[in-house]
């Protein structure tokens, strides 16, 4: 029995594998994440028994017994790491987060003291399928929250612009005094798929502005947006994908905001935190109080403020500052998957971010 099972399970990853994922359709990219999940699933849980049920093992090299209660103990956590990976997968990942977050600063205008923006990020409808249950509710939560400004920060999408389309009538829903911001992502440009034609590619990019312009948000490719509430104003800058390697550059600060040293109060949307990290941190020829980023998405595996996206990124979740904390960086670790369709604790994330003059 185990031997066979043992071969439906590689024929499974085999034929994962051979699925075209870049060519094919969306529905065949859902196949295949679902495949490689339930696969890594099971062979993760037995290969951690094998490596525990090793150390039960070493008395018998003196030809002494097995130590059966850590044989017992292998059993148990393999289990519960199954159970964890397909509680991720069914439970944690529509269980969403809203977190709390007070941004403190002299230079915040006396006009906006209280002033409320709500970030999401990393939406990749297209793990949904056609599914609209958890957009729809996720809506609902931050209508809730009564924003006074609602930010998208990129990867809307998986890889193709039509994923969007059955939630578009959800996300038309939200509603912010200000408005509905949005960017683009490194998934948005539809470089993880194959095309026919590069006219194909720009046709689909053209499809999802047009689609979030019929929603009613306002896309900031490389542009700025100024918001203004009582007598002051801020600015709202939004660039296109700005990023490390292997990730293309799309996005221009200069060509966003080209005095970006100026004293004005700015909030600037970037997608990927090395943005921040690499170019505006510790800069004092930027003057940018606040930036807001996704793409992280803590690895979609956080565990008591532990996640394995430390090792990749120095800024993957939460709030950061440089030195003086002259600049400041909010990563949200998004609301969709990607990859595999689980999040192991880090749940899907609203953040509210209330401006405090002091």
């Amino acid at each position: 029995m185990q031997k066979w099972s043992a071969v439906v399970f590689y024929a499974l990853l085999v034929c994962a594998i051979a699925l075209p994922r870049k060519a094919g359709d969306n529905e065949m990219l859902l196949t295949v994440m679902w495949m490689l999940y339930t696969f890594l699933s099971v062979y993760i849980a037995k290969y951690i028994y094998v490596i525990i049920d090793m150390i039960a093992c070493i008395p018998c090299v003196v030809h002494r017994k097995r130590i059966k209660t850590i044989s017992v103990i292998a059993f148990v956590v393999s289990v519960f790491t199954f159970a964890v990976m397909w509680w991720g997968a069914l439970v944690d990942r529509f269980m969403i987060d809203v977190r709390e977050v007070e941004i403190a600063r002299t230079d915040i205008p006396k006009s906006f003291d209280g002033y409320r923006i709500v970030q999401i990020s990393d939406l990749h409808t297209g793990t949904f399928g056609n599914d609209t249950a958890f957009v729809s509710r996720l809506v609902d939560e931050i209508n809730s929250l009564s924003p006074d400004l609602v930010v998208f920060t990129g990867d809307i999408v998986n890889s193709r612009s039509y994923e969007l389309t059955p939630h578009a009538a959800p996300l038309s829903r939200l509603r912010a005094k200000d408005g509905v911001y949005s960017i683009m992502g490194n998934h948005d440009y539809g470089d993880y798929a194959t095309w026919d034609s590069a006219a194909d590619k720009r046709k689909s990019v053209r499809y999802l502005k047009d689609l979030q312009s019929s929603m009613g948000w306002k896309m900031l490719n490389n542009a700025t947006a100024y918001i203004h509430n009582g007598v002051d104003s801020i600015a709202l800058i939004g660039v296109e994908n700005i990023g490390d390697p292997p990730f293309p550059m799309y996005g221009s600060l200069t060509k966003a905001y080209p005095t970006p040293s100026d004293s004005l109060f700015k909030v600037l949307l970037t997608h990927n935190p090395a943005h921040w990290t690499d170019s505006i941190s510790g800069n004092m020829d930027i003057n940018i109080p606040l930036t807001l980023s996704g793409h992280t998405h803590a690895m979609q595996m956080e565990v008591a403020g532990l996640s394995p996206a430390a090792m990749r990124y120095p800024t993957w979740g939460g709030l950061y500052a440089d030195a003086d904390s002259t600049h400041q960086l909010y990563v949200n670790i998004g609301a969709g998957t990607v990859g595999f369709p689980a999040r192991i604790g880090a749940f899907p994330e609203v953040t509210v971010l209330t401006l405090r003059h002091k």
